[in-house]
């Protein structure tokens, strides 16, 4: 087997992220920087629309169906199996509305959920459906508390592949299968996971998945994925159904509702055809650079971070076990305030980070070098100042 050439980072840097030149960028979990593929795309399509406006209809249409070839690849999907949304709160929404409930049915999810993947499954509550949410226990979500709590009323598993606030990454393999044991439909919030981690809906039975792409795929907010497994299409109400969402045209004499056969029967109104083009250029660069190195060189720059935040006398919070781990890494540290602390690393040291759930959250992508690494050593070290100190 011929290995890929090795991939030049520091080039990738210099060449994709002009963020980098002011800051450590370390919150990709949050909302990531373009890179400059994705800005050049983007000022492109702004250019066009400015001197051509509805003359560059066909060639932006030819360009989002491109784009939902990618997208399909990097999940490993069939093409009419995507369709482009809004949001993860979007995608979600349209499954959770649009899955045939009856009264009583139940929902499995966990507690650690981020409240997109909560809400709207609460939100079924008038329609006779409830929520079960499994509690996390040192550190992990234990897939035999999440099977303990399925019975013969639960119908849906709801799971985020990485859960935002704790880094915890959920075995998709082992809820896979738990559901098809149960005979439950599977439903991922993919956000903190796709790109970091490879998803294979060809090989792991997920049902539904959902990811915008202003995280880790590094495109911009208001555009992203959902996935529909083919044999779920005509089982589920369509929702937001419109000119787009049928086989004719909108221009027809008698308009007739036939849905579309594809996912696109959800795509119901006019695409933020802006957020597409940038996301799409994203995409290409990630699936350039090939998905298993992207996923190594993430992992690689966060067991980096967690090496020096425990010299710099941080704790990592979650499971110690490996294959727990994510891209997101979580620390704390007695007597210190995580969100004075994320203030802190940003105004002295240029270092970019969040604040999630009463803990500090770093998040590193491909680009981050030793020298970003360094600069979040010496701001992890200085936590002690009394401007970071609860007294």
């Amino acid at each position: 087997m011929v290995r890929p050439p090795a991939i030049d980072w520091e080039a990738v840097r210099a060449a994709e992220f002009p963020v980098a030149r002011r800051w450590a960028f370390f919150d990709h979990a949050a909302v990531a920087p373009l890179p400059r593929r994705s800005g050049d795309a983007l000022r492109a399509w702004i250019t066009r629309q400015e001197e051509d406006g509805v003359v560059a209809w066909p060639d932006n249409d030819r360009r989002v169906e491109e784009i939902r070839d990618l997208a399909a690849r990097l999940i490993h999907a069939h093409r009419d199996e995507v369709a482009f949304v809004a949001s993860t709160t979007h995608g979600i929404g349209l499954i959770a509305e649009g899955f045939p409930w009856r009264e009583g049915d139940t929902v499995v999810t966990a507690a650690d959920e981020y409240p997109s993947n909560l809400f709207p499954w609460m939100n079924l509550a008038d329609r006779g459906v409830s929520v079960r949410q499994v509690a996390t226990r040192d550190g992990r979500i234990r897939v035999d508390d999440l099977a303990a709590a399925i019975d013969s009323s639960t119908r849906m598993l709801a799971i985020s592949h990485v859960e935002f606030a704790t880094g915890f990454r959920n075995d998709l393999d082992a809820l896979g299968a738990l559901c098809r044991d149960r005979g439950i439909a599977f439903f991922v919030d993919a956000i903190q996971g796709l790109g970091p981690h490879r998803i294979d809906v060809s090989r792991t039975p997920i049902d539904f998945l959902a990811a915008d792409g202003h995280k880790w795929l590094l495109g911009p907010e208001g555009a992203g994925i959902l996935y529909v497994r083919r044999e779920w299409i005509d089982r589920l109400r369509t929702i937001g159904v419109g000119w787009h969402s049928v086989v004719g045209s909108y221009n027809a004499p008698v308009p007739e509702l036939q849905l579309r056969p594809d996912a696109r029967r959800w795509e119901g109104g006019s695409y933020n055809l802006a957020g597409i083009v940038a996301l799409g250029a994203s995409i290409e660069l990630l699936l350039e650079w090939g998905l298993d190195a992207v996923s190594s060189r993430i992992l690689d720059r966060a067991d980096a971070v967690r090496e020096l935040a425990v010299s710099a006398g941080w704790t990592i919070h979650g499971s110690p076990r490996s294959e727990d781990r994510s891209a997101i890494v979580v620390l704390e540290r007695p007597g210190v305030d995580p969100a004075a602390a994320a203030a802190a690393l940003r105004r002295d040291h240029g270092v970019v980070a969040a604040c999630r759930r009463g803990r500090l959250r770093i998040s590193a992508h491909v680009y981050n070098n030793a020298s970003d690494l360094e600069r979040l050593r010496v701001g992890l070290s200085s936590a002690r100042d009394p401007s970071t100190v609860v007294r």
